[in-house]
C-alpha cells in the first residue's frame, strides 16, 4: 500500500513531464512554422519588388527605344525635306549636265560661261528662302553670312555682281524656261518639261 503511494505522485509527475514537453514541442513548431512563413513572406515581396523593378526597366527602356526611333526618324524626314533642290536650265539649253564645282562657279561669278563656251545667266532666289539656302549649303557650301561677305568682296573689288533675283521656284523656272542661257535652282518638285535637271545635289 506504501509502494501504490509512492509510485502515484511519481505516475504523475512522469506524465505532467510529458505534456509540457508536448506542449514546448508544439509551441516550437508553430514558432518555426510562423519563423518560415515569414521568411516565404519577406522572399515573396523581395521576389514583387524585383519583378516590379525589372518590369520598371523594361517600360523605360521601351520608352528610350520608341524615344530613339521617334529621333531617328524626325532625322530622316528633316533630311528628306532638305533633299528637293535641283539645278535646272532651259530644255531648249545644248547644256546636259553640271558638275557641283561648275554649277559654283557660275554662281560665284567666277566664270560667264558653261564648260561648252554657251553663255551662262544665273538667276538667284531671295536671301532668308529655304530653298537657296540649301542650295548654297549642298552645292556652294557657304552658309548666308558667308555668302553675304564674299559678294560684299566681290563688288568692292570691282570683280562682279551677285546673280539677279525672282520670287521663287515658279518664276525662276519660267525664266530659265525661256531663255537658253539661264541657270538656276528650283524645288524639284517644281519641274516640268520646259525646264532640265542639270544637277542634283
Amino acid at each position: 500500500m506504501f509502494r501504490k503511494w509512492l509510485i502515484l505522485p511519481l505516475l504523475l509527475a512522469v506524465a505532467a513531464f510529458a505534456s509540457s514537453t508536448q506542449a514546448a514541442s508544439s509551441v516550437q513548431a508553430a514558432s518555426s512554422v510562423q519563423a518560415a512563413s515569414s521568411v516565404q513572406a519577406v522572399k515573396s515581396r523581395r521576389t514583387s519588388k524585383n519583378a516590379q523593378a525589372a518590369s520598371n526597366a523594361q517600360a523605360a527602356s521601351s520608352v528610350q527605344d520608341t524615344s530613339s526611333v521617334q529621333d531617328s526618324s524626325t532625322v530622316q524626314n528633316a533630311t528628306s525635306a532638305l533633299a528637293e533642290v535641283v539645278v535646272v536650265v532651259s530644255s531648249r539649253s545644248s547644256v546636259k549636265s553640271l558638275t557641283a564645282e561648275q554649277a559654283t562657279k557660275i554662281f560665284l561669278g567666277k566664270v560667264v560661261s558653261f564648260p561648252n563656251g554657251q553663255a551662262a545667266v544665273p538667276i538667284d532666289q531671295p536671301e532668308g528662302s529655304a530653298i537657296r539656302d540649301e542650295f548654297y549649303a549642298k552645292v556652294v557650301h557657304k552658309n548666308p553670312s558667308q555668302l553675304t561677305a564674299y559678294w560684299a568682296k566681290v563688288i568692292f573689288t570691282g570683280d562682279g555682281q551677285p546673280p539677279s533675283l525672282l520670287g521663287d521656284s515658279a518664276a525662276v523656272r519660267k525664266a530659265v524656261s525661256h531663255n537658253p542661257n539661264a541657270i538656276g535652282y528650283i524645288e524639284k518638285s517644281a519641274v516640268n518639261r520646259s525646264v532640265r535637271v542639270v544637277l542634283e545635289p
